[in-house]
């Protein structure tokens, strides 16, 4: 007799994990999927959900997003949270992905971490309701936290899963799945902080400004929001780096087009100027330079180039306040 499966979305935080502990303890086999998406903190998540899998001794895919998220992004069918966090649209997302793994894998049904009532936008009864049913996945998602809450899944009406061993959890209080996870004798994980920077202001204000300004999106343009100080002068965006990995980042991820700026001999940051190269454009860029880096006169020589340093200009160092006028989301 062939041997249930169920594919798990692990995230990698706590709910998750608990979740496939649930299903594993009912003798089925599972396989696990993590999506990668340009919008997590660094690799946080990525790493929890390998820890994760190891710890269940289970396989697990890592899925990266591409343009067609960016695009879902940009304009979610049911809007955005309290910033530019498309909850539901993302779930739906990550669920429609998923079935076609699930097919591939020959998995009867797909399990999440979901509680009930624990996030406001899109773990309320009628969100999960939704989200199952523009997935096309209606019956078809169990939620062992919440299980007995809610309506019998595919799964359990089956006889898959047994009803009686799944729990009760709603709310936003993580007692109970602290609780859990000492009977399951489950100790590293990581604490409950949200890892989406979309839920970010200072983030989400970068986000809405680059969605204004451009058309055409690539992952690598929103990968840079992550990296610096970000600073928009009619249609130029100007980059200026931070420390040194920020600056090796820049330089790294700079396309051909864009120039590049540092003061040289002194401590400076690197500074990318993307979009038309006016005149008081490279002042700005070169400026905004002199401002971050270490000078200490009142004039500064910014070199600045495309492929190498090969241009100069003396700049003012700008007071702070024109500084804060042409930045965008304050970090």
């Amino acid at each position: 007799m062939t041997k249930v499966k169920a594919l798990v979305l692990l995230s990698g935080g706590l709910d998750s994990l608990l979740a496939a502990k649930l299903v594993l303890n009912q003798g089925i086999a599972i396989e696990t999927i993590y999506f990668a998406t340009p919008f997590s903190s660094g690799k946080a998540g990525e790493s929890s959900a390998k820890k994760a899998a190891k710890q269940l001794c289970v396989p697990l895919k890592v899925v990266s997003v591409g343009n067609d998220y960016l695009k879902m992004i940009r304009k979610p069918k049911h809007g955005y949270g309290k910033n530019m966090n498309p909850c539901i649209d993302c779930k739906i997302f990550f669920l429609r992905k998923a079935k076609k793994y699930a097919k591939e894998i020959g998995a009867s049904f797909i399990v999440t971490g979901e509680v009930l009532d624990e996030r406001p936008m899109s773990q309320h009864f009628d969100a999960l309701k939704l989200i199952e049913e523009e997935a096309r996945l209606k019956g078809k998602i169990l939620r062992p936290l919440s299980a007995r809450l809610l309506p019998e899944t595919y799964a359990e009406k089956r006889g898959l899963v047994n009803r009686e061993k799944l729990l009760a959890i709603r709310g936003r209080s993580r007692k109970q799945q602290i609780q859990l996870a000492k009977e399951f004798s489950i100790e590293d994980y990581p604490s409950p902080a949200g890892g989406c920077l979309l839920t970010c202001r200072e983030y989400a204000d970068k986000l809405r400004d680059l969605f204004k300004h451009k058309k055409r999106l690539s992952i690598r343009d929103v990968l840079l929001l992550k990296v610096g100080r970000h600073f928009r002068l009619d249609g130029n965006k100007i980059i200026v780096g931070r420390n040194e990995e920020e600056n090796k980042l820049l330089i790294a991820q700079k396309s051909q087009s864009d120039y590049y700026f540092e003061v040289p001999n002194v401590g400076s940051p690197i500074t990318i100027l993307q979009g038309a190269k006016t005149k008081k454009a490279i002042q700005t860029a070169a400026a905004l330079t002199a401002f971050y880096s270490d000078a200490k006169s009142n004039e500064v020589k910014v070199k600045f180039g495309r492929e190498r340093l090969d241009k100069e200009i003396t700049v003012k160092i700008p007071a702070r306040d024109e500084v804060e006028r042409l930045r965008i989301g304050r970090v």
